[in-house]
């Protein structure tokens, strides 16, 4: 997602056509209505899952009113699984929040990208870092111009959210009339689609390691320490692999014994002769 800036001739092009947002790069200009689509398709996937959350947040005991108020202000899927899943299991409140925190910490890092992608007017920063999410940032770092990423994150954000809270609500009224929901077995909906959406993700096999080693510190750990706790604990699955990587390389690096360049071993045979 890097972006290639070639010439001053092709930054000058694209600035003067107003679509200089990423200049260069080779790719050629989307259609606005490609974008909307492609926006339209990701905000209404994801935002049904909002369902899910309000049933688990409804099973793990929050009212309606609290369920529908972490979809409104936190608005960040994993972050608010969480926070129910933890407190579900019987954890202390800060802890759970703790956990909630952190996993929401990388959308700073996706702000810090968009913020110099789309550029956008001082006043309507603080409005636009509430939508900064995984979703908002893929489809706006996945278009060739300035433009066509404002109109992605914009069309995203805003499809993403009236859906998202409007299931949250969907679900939440659900459990409370369906009850017991274990009985339903819908306590699990909340993990079923965070994997559902965590798995694509995993490419390459340092991210693969990355995720298995957090599945191993979770699970092994959740027996002997506090609900929320092991959530913690399983960040340190990412420094760990790697550091394990890093020294992988540094070996295959240290390791390696090309073979001489056969035009300098013959240009060294004639310097001796």
């Amino acid at each position: 997602m890097a972006e290639q800036t070639t010439s001053a001739a092709i930054r000058a092009g694209s600035a003067r056509d107003g679509q200089a947002g990423r200049p260069g790069d080779g790719r050629p200009e989307k259609a606005d209505s490609a974008v909307v689509r492609d926006a339209l398709g990701v905000g209404v996937a994801v935002g049904l899952s909002g369902f899910a959350f309000g049933v688990t947040s409804a099973g793990s005991g929050l009212s309606v009113l609290q369920t529908c108020a972490l979809s409104l202000l936190v608005f960040t899927g994993a972050s608010q699984f969480a926070l129910v899943g933890a407190i579900a299991a019987g954890g202390n409140p800060l802890t759970a929040a703790a956990g909630a925190f952190f996993l929401g910490v990388r959308n700073s890092f996706y702000g810090l990208r968009l913020s110099q992608l789309l550029a956008l007017p001082r006043v309507v920063r603080p409005f636009a870092a509430h939508w900064v999410i995984d979703e908002t940032t893929a489809v706006s770092l996945a278009q060739p111009t300035r433009r066509s990423a404002r109109i992605g994150f914009t069309v995203t954000g805003l499809t993403l959210y009236v859906l998202w809270n409007l299931t949250t609500l969907l679900g939440a009224l659900g459990a409370e009339a369906i009850g017991d929901t274990d009985a339903w077995g819908l306590d699990a909906a909340g993990p079923a689609v965070f994997l559902a959406l965590l798995a694509p993700m995993l490419r390459t096999s340092t991210e693969r390691a990355v995720a298995g080693i957090a599945v191993i510190l979770g699970l092994g750990l959740l027996p002997v320490l506090p609900a929320g706790v092991p959530v913690l604990v399983a960040a340190l699955a990412a420094p760990a692999a790697l550091c394990a990587e890093g020294r992988r390389a540094a070996r295959r690096a240290t390791g390696k014994n090309p073979q001489e360049d056969p035009q300098k071993a013959d240009g060294r045979q004639g310097e001796g002769r």
